[in-house]
């Protein structure tokens, strides 16, 4: 009876998520080019309606994610020294936070939808052309941001579903490894999206 040997290429695998990363970070910079050159064009538009944003949930996100990238930097270290338990929980703390940054993201586009500022609102229109292309990068390049937190949510309780039922340990932390990748890259285009909309006024 012949045995079925599995063969996992970790290097691959890594190399695959770096590429992602790479088109990823292409992306975001052909954004922040575009965001670039329309606040140069409509300084004066973009500066009344940045102040129309709060610097400091902006700032307690950033927090949030900053500490989220610890926790689950710690958590690839803690695979490794094969502390299952201190895995789980580091895991777990990421995903609290994560859900912490996504529950002050809606509150705050609640409120802006309240007050009638959204793409496409006559409130919007009415405020002018500079007003209307600055929130329409807002609303487009934080909820695509926040479509990455929500694929990084799933990502990382995929990683802790695995590593409870001891699918995932020491000897095969790559799934772990490409997850924490790809949060450091949520939370680096974060870094830039916070100062561009919330702090150059």
């Amino acid at each position: 009876m012949s045995t079925i040997h599995l063969h996992r290429d970790d290097e691959a695998s890594k190399l695959g998520m770096w590429l992602f990363i790479f088109t990823e970070l292409l992306l975001f910079a052909g954004l922040f080019i575009v965001y670039g050159v329309y606040r140069y064009l409509n300084p004066v538009a973009f500066h009344l309606a940045a102040e129309e944003l709060s610097v400091t949930v902006g700032t307690v996100n950033t927090i949030i994610l900053l500490v989220s990238s610890a926790t689950i930097a710690m958590a690839t270290t803690a695979i490794r020294l094969k502390n299952k338990q201190l895995t789980i929980l580091l895991l777990l703390a990421t995903l609290f936070l994560a859900f912490m940054f996504m529950t002050n993201k809606y509150f705050e586009w609640k409120g802006k939808f309240e007050h009638g500022i959204f793409p496409g609102s006559e409130d919007l229109l009415r405020l002018g052309h500079g007003d209307t292309l600055f929130f329409s990068l807002y609303f487009f390049m934080t909820g695509l941001h926040a479509l990455h937190i929500i694929v990084g949510f799933v990502l990382i309780s995929i990683v802790c579903y695995r590593v409870n039922n001891n699918s995932l340990t020491a000897n095969n932390p790559v799934l772990l490894d490409n997850s924490g990748l790809y949060w450091h890259l949520v939370d680096l285009i974060w870094i830039f999206l916070f100062p561009l909309f919330y702090l150059i006024t």
